[in-house]
C-alpha cells in the first residue's frame, strides 16, 4: 500500500482529523502521529521526513499541518501532488484554519478524504469532482422535487378554484335560497287572509324573523374557503422566506423546467384525442472538445378523452436521418406500422383505453458524433496571476431547434467571493450558497445561435467543471411528426391536439 493515513494535526502532533486507508490499530496510528513533531528540525522547512518504516509528507497550514503517512516505497512526486490536493480540500470546508473549525467539519473532511484515496491509492479526481461527489447532488432528486412542487401548485390552484365555486354557491343560496327556505318552514303569522303571492309569502319579516336575514346564511364556523386562504398565505410566506435566504425560486424552476413540463397542466386545450411527443436527451461532452456520449429517448403518448373516438389509427411521418431505433407497443400492429407508418391496434375491433396516457411508440438514438449535439459549450479558463480568466461560449449546432429557458451552470471556487463578470450575452446570477454562476438565456435559435460570457475569479482551471446545461424545446430532436388521426370505421379525420416537448435529462461538459 502507498498511502497509509491522512491527518490534520497541530504543531504538537495532536490529531484533529485522521483517516486511515489501510488496516491499522489505533495505538500504531497514534504512535506515528506522536512521532511526527519529534522528527521535524526546528527552523527548517521541508516537505517530508522519513523513518525506518514510513515517510511523513506534510504541508504547513498556518498553525496546523496537513500530514500524509506513506510507505518508503511510494513515489514522492505523486505523494506531493496528492498532498497539494488534500491541502486544497481543507479551505473548501473550513474558512478559518483553527482547531475548532477543523473539528466541527471533521465528518465532511473525512468524506472528502475518502474521495481522494481508496485502499491506499489515489483516485483520479479533481477538486470540482470531489465537491460534486460529497454534495451528492442528484438530478433525479431535483426532478422529483420539481415535479412535486408543480403538483402542489396545481393542487393549490384547484383548491382555490373550488373555494371560489363554494363561495359563489353560498352567495347564490344567500340571495335566492332564503325565500325557498322560509316558505318551506312557513310562518302563519306572516300569511294574510287574501292570499298573497309566492314572492310576498317568501319575504321574511325583519322584526319577527331575524334568524332568516342574509347575514345568517353565512356559516358561523370557519369555512373551507378560509382554510384554503390560510394555506395559500403559508405557502406564499414559505416561498418568500426561501427568496430572502438567497434561493431563487423562479430560477430553480427554470433549471428543471424541462422536467416540470412533463407533469404540468398542458398549455393547450385537449381535444377528444390528444397526442404528445416527449424526448429526453442526455449528453456528456469533453472540456477539450469531442462528444463522449449522446443519447435520446422519445415516446408518443396517446390519450382518448371521448369514448366515441377509441377506435382510431394514427399516421406518423418519420423524416429522421440520424438512424433512430423505433419500437412499437406490443398491442400495436407492427406490420401496419412498418409498411405504412400507421399506428393501430392489432385487433381493430378493440378501442384504446379511455382517459389514460398510453405509450404507443418509443424510440432511441445514441451516438458519439459531435455533429449531432444540439448545443455546444466551450469553457476556456486560463490562469492570470492569482486569478483565473474564464471565457465561455455557446453555439447552436442544430438550426431547426429552438431552445427555450436555457440555463448554463458553471461551478466556481468557494470562499473567494463572487466572480467579476466583464461581458455577458443574456442574464446571469451568482448562487453564493452553491458557488455556481448561472447563465440564463430565454431563447436560443438561428437569430442568436452563438453567444459568450467572460468573468474572472480566483481559482484553478479544474474548478470550473463540470458545466451543466438545461433547456427545453417544442420541436422534436429526432424529427418525428403526427400527420393525421382517422377513425377505423369510416376513415374520417378526427380533430386532435398535439404537444411536442424536448427536455434535458443530463447535459454536462466534464
Amino acid at each position: 500500500m502507498v498511502l497509509l493515513a491522512a491527518a490534520v494535526c497541530n504543531k504538537a502532533g495532536k490529531a484533529l482529523v485522521s483517516r486511515q486507508f489501510v488496516e491499522m490499530t489505533r495505538s500504531r496510528t497514534e504512535g506515528l502521529l506522536a512521532a511526527f513533531p519529534k522528527l521535524m528540525n526546528s527552523g527548517k522547512q521541508h516537505t517530508f521526513v522519513e523513518t525506518e518504516s514510513v515517510r511523513y509528507v506534510y504541508q504547513p497550514m498556518e498553525k496546523l499541518y496537513m500530514l500524509l503517512i506513506t510507505t518508503k516505497a511510494s513515489n514522492i512526486l505523486e505523494d506531493l501532488e496528492t498532498l497539494r490536493l488534500f491541502a486544497r480540500v481543507i479551505p473548501e470546508y473550513c474558512r478559518n484554519m483553527e482547531e475548532s473549525e477543523i473539528i466541527d467539519q471533521s465528518f465532511q473532511l473525512i468524506f472528502a478524504f475518502d474521495e481522494i484515496v481508496a485502499l491506499g491509492y489515489r483516485e483520479n479526481v479533481n477538486l470540482a469532482q470531489i465537491r460534486t461527489f460529497t454534495e451528492m447532488d442528484s438530478h433525479e432528486e431535483k426532478v422529483f422535487q420539481a415535479v412535486r412542487q408543480t403538483q402542489e401548485k396545481e393542487a393549490k390552484d384547484q383548491m382555490r378554484r373550488r373555494a371560489k365555486e363554494i363561495q359563489q354557491k353560498q352567495r347564490e343560496m344567500a340571495k335566492g335560497g332564503r325565500g325557498i327556505t322560509n316558505s318551506g318552514f312557513g310562518s302563519s303569522s306572516y300569511r294574510n287572509d287574501t292570499g298573497s303571492s309566492v314572492i310576498e309569502s317568501s319575504l321574511p319579516e325583519p322584526s319577527s324573523k331575524p334568524s332568516y336575514t342574509a347575514s345568517s346564511t353565512k356559516p358561523s364556523g370557519p369555512s373551507k374557503a378560509l382554510k384554503l386562504s390560510t394555506k395559500k398565505k403559508d405557502v406564499d410566506s414559505f416561498v418568500g422566506q426561501l427568496e430572502s435566504e438567497g434561493e431563487r425560486v423562479v430560477s430553480v424552476n427554470k433549471s428543471v423546467s424541462n422536467a416540470v413540463t412533463k407533469s404540468s397542466t398542458p398549455a393547450i386545450d385537449q381535444e377528444a384525442v390528444h397526442l404528445s411527443i416527449e424526448e429526453k436527451i442526455s449528453v456528456s461532452a469533453g472540456r477539450d472538445g469531442g462528444l463522449n456520449n449522446l443519447e435520446v429517448h422519445g415516446i408518443i403518448q396517446l390519450k382518448i378523452n371521448d369514448e366515441r373516438y377509441g377506435r382510431i389509427q394514427i399516421g406518423v411521418l418519420n423524416r429522421d436521418k440520424k438512424g433512430v431505433q423505433l419500437q412499437t407497443h406490443p398491442n400495436v400492429d407492427k406490420r401496419l406500422f412498418s409498411g405504412s407508418s400507421v399506428i393501430g391496434l392489432k385487433n381493430p375491433d378493440k378501442a384504446f383505453p379511455l382517459n389514460q396516457d398510453i405509450g404507443v411508440l418509443k424510440w432511441r438514438f445514441q451516438t458519439q458524433d459531435s455533429s449531432f449535439m444540439p448545443l455546444s459549450i466551450n469553457c476556456w479558463p486560463s490562469e492570470n496571476g492569482n486569478k483565473c480568466d474564464v471565457n465561455i461560449e455557446y453555439e447552436l449546432e442544430q438550426d431547426e431547434l429552438e431552445l427555450e429557458d436555457v440555463l448554463i451552470s458553471i461551478p466556481c471556487p468557494t470562499g473567494v467571493g463572487a466572480p467579476v463578470v466583464a461581458d455577458c450575452d443574456g442574464d446571469y446570477t451568482y448562487d453564493s450558497r452553491k458557488a455556481t454562476l448561472q447563465w440564463s438565456l430565454p431563447l436560443i435559435d438561428t437569430s442568436n445561435k452563438s453567444g459568450s460570457m467572460e468573468f474572472a475569479i480566483a481559482g484553478h482551471p479544474d474548478d470550473f467543471f463540470p458545466v451543466n446545461v438545461s433547456f427545453m424545446s417544442k420541436k422534436s430532436f429526432c424529427d418525428l411528426q403526427i400527420t393525421d388521426v382517422k377513425e377505423i370505421e369510416n376513415s374520417e379525420s378526427v380533430r386532435c391536439s398535439k404537444e411536442v416537448l424536448l427536455y434535458v435529462d443530463k447535459y454536462e461538459i466534464v
